[in-house]
Formats: C-alpha cells, sequence, structure tokens
C-alpha cells in the first residue's frame, strides 16, 4: 500500500509567500493610502465658520457698522449732507444734558409703560384660557394674533380715522347715547391714551404667542397630575404656569420697557409728535432731518441705546433668570 503525498506549490516569485493561497488578481491594499476619513479633514472644523460667513458679514455691515457710524457723528458737527465732518468732542452730549427740554419727551414713554403693562397681563389672560382644551380656540388665536401681523403705516392710518372728528368712535358713542365733541387726538392727554391704546392693540398679539408657546412647553402629565389632585385653574397657574413661563415672563418686560423708551411708528404716523405726542425717537429724527442736527441726533441715539441697556441690565440683577424645576 503506497501513501501519496501532496506537495505545495512553490510560492509566486513575483508575489511572494505572505500571498499564497489568495485569489488571483488581488491587491493588496496598502493601509497609508487609504482616503482619509471627513473627520480628519482639516477642513471640517473651518466648515461651519464657512456657513457662518454670509450671516456675520450681513450682521456686521448692517448692525455693527451702522453703530460705529453713529458713535462717531456723534462726536462731529455733520449736518447729514455735507461732506464736511469737524470733530467738535463732547459738545452734542454738553448740549444734549444742559436742555432739559430734550430728556422731557420721556414723560411721553410713561403712557406707553403703562399701556405694556396692560398689554401683558391680556396676553398673559388669553393664553392662559386658550391653553385649555376650548371650542373655537384656535380661531380666538388667529384673531388675537393677527394685528401684529399688519403694517405699522397701515395701523396708523386706521385709528387716525377711527379718533378723528366725527369719525368711527365718535359714531359709536353716538350709537351708546353718550354724545362727544372731544377731539381725541387734540389733547395731550387724550391724544397720548389714544396712542398708547393703539400699541395695546398691536402688540397684545405678540406677547400672546410668547405666552402660548411657554405654556404649551410645559409637559402635558404635569396638567394631568395636577387635575388627579383636583386642583382648580388658579392653582394651576400659580403653581403650574406661572413658574414655568417666568424666562418668557422677563423677556416680555424687556421687550416692553425698551419698546415703551422707543416708541416710534404710531405716534409719527397719526399725530407727528404734535399736540405732545412726541416721543424721544420722533424728536431725534426731526434733529437729524428737519434741523440737520444728525451730529446732535447721533448723540441723542447713542444715549438712547445706553439707558435701554441700563435699565436691561438692572431688569436682569433684580429679576435673574432661575432653572425652574416643576417636578
Amino acid at each position: 500500500m503506497t501513501h501519496s503525498t501532496r506537495t505545495a506549490p512553490p510560492p509566486d516569485p513575483l508575489t511572494g509567500p505572505h500571498t499564497a493561497g489568495r485569489r488571483p488578481g488581488h491587491r493588496p491594499v496598502d493601509r497609508r493610502s487609504r482616503p482619509r476619513s471627513w473627520r480628519d479633514h482639516p477642513l471640517r472644523r473651518v466648515t461651519p465658520w464657512l456657513f457662518l460667513l454670509v450671516p456675520l458679514a450681513l450682521l456686521v455691515t448692517f448692525t455693527y457698522v451702522p453703530v460705529g457710524n453713529m458713535i462717531y457723528y456723534s462726536f462731529t458737527d455733520w449736518d447729514g449732507v455735507s461732506p464736511d465732518r469737524s470733530f467738535v468732542g463732547g459738545d452734542n452730549y454738553e448740549e444734549l444734558f444742559t436742555r432739559p427740554e430734550l430728556f422731557r419727551v420721556f414723560a411721553v414713554s410713561l403712557y406707553y409703560l403703562a399701556a405694556s403693562v396692560v398689554q401683558i397681563a391680556a396676553a398673559l389672560y388669553f393664553a392662559t384660557v386658550l391653553s385649555f382644551d376650548l371650542r373655537l380656540r384656535n380661531l380666538f388665536k388667529g384673531i388675537l394674533f393677527f394685528p401684529y401681523l399688519i403694517n405699522g403705516v397701515a395701523i396708523g392710518f386706521v385709528f387716525l380715522y377711527f379718533f378723528q372728528d366725527g369719525g368711527t368712535l365718535d359714531s359709536v358713542l353716538s350709537l351708546l347715547g353718550i354724545g362727544s365733541d372731544h377731539a381725541w387726538l387734540g389733547d395731550p392727554r387724550s391724544a397720548n391714551t389714544a396712542l398708547a391704546g393703539v400699541s395695546v392693540w398691536r402688540f397684545t398679539g405678540l406677547n400672546f404667542v410668547l405666552f402660548l408657546g411657554a405654556i404649551q412647553s410645559i409637559p402635558g402629565e404635569l396638567y394631568e397630575a395636577a387635575q388627579i389632585d383636583g386642583a382648580t385653574r388658579r392653582q394651576q397657574f400659580r403653581h403650574l404656569i406661572a413658574p414655568g413661563i417666568r424666562p418668557v415672563l422677563s423677556l416680555s418686560v424687556i421687550l416692553a420697557i425698551s419698546g415703551s423708551l422707543s416708541v416710534f411708528e404710531i405716534p409719527f404716523i397719526m399725530t407727528g409728535g404734535a399736540t405732545g405726542t412726541q416721543t424721544f425717537v420722533i424728536q431725534t429724527v426731526k434733529l437729524a432731518f428737519q434741523f440737520n442736527k444728525t451730529g446732535l441726533a447721533s448723540a441723542c441715539a447713542v444715549v438712547l441705546l445706553l439707558i435701554i441697556l441700563a435699565v436691561t441690565w438692572v431688569q436682569r440683577r433684580l429679576v435673574p433668570d432661575e432653572k425652574v424645576d416643576l417636578a
């Protein structure tokens, strides 16, 4: 009985013994020649900045550059037209702080500040009521938010006819048996009250949407647990809704204060600043474009910006944002 032994074929001198048993045509892969992953690419760290390049360029061009120019103009006597801009140092700020009538117009902002309190209270009330399951609540949401979508110029003209002598308001009052010959926009007190009321009608929808979104962001399990425990609507608002919307409420207060200090659109369209309705911004615009004192107007704008920043800082220090744990 003979035993046959098989011998392995000799290695190929072109490939060597380490390639024996591989398929014909197979090429070894060199790990050093493998393409690098995108995570290892040097452009990976630069890519986010490439996406932010255009927004940052627009932000710098249309925000920071104009602010820088405004600060520069506040130290000149530029009239807004002439190419000559003489540096006058702090003369514009000295004139601004030595003329009390320039700051007296801030008293008009008190009307809008009081109106903002009514605005926030109304928006919070409607947001709380419409956050529960009610019939036609989507319709009421649209009705409340619709005024904020209307152009401010159109609102100004609509309410200009509403408050004029013999206009819509006088017609409604006459139907109710209330005769009135009062010129609503002719007296400083009634005019500022009317203009502040228009701002309430227009901007309540913005605060309403902010409050509604904050209320709906509270987990529904907390509402269900409160109902199981027998909590009333008022108790749910006090112990659940009010703590949950505290950051949004703080934001609304900041917007209300800054907005009351920088009111422009509605009083400028409806009265042009006449009959004691002139605000600080309307005064600044008149200094720049009516009296050609762009340098002084720029100083007014810088002072207004600093006042708004200071009020915001004080408000944030007095009422800091705290992390709310509702669980």
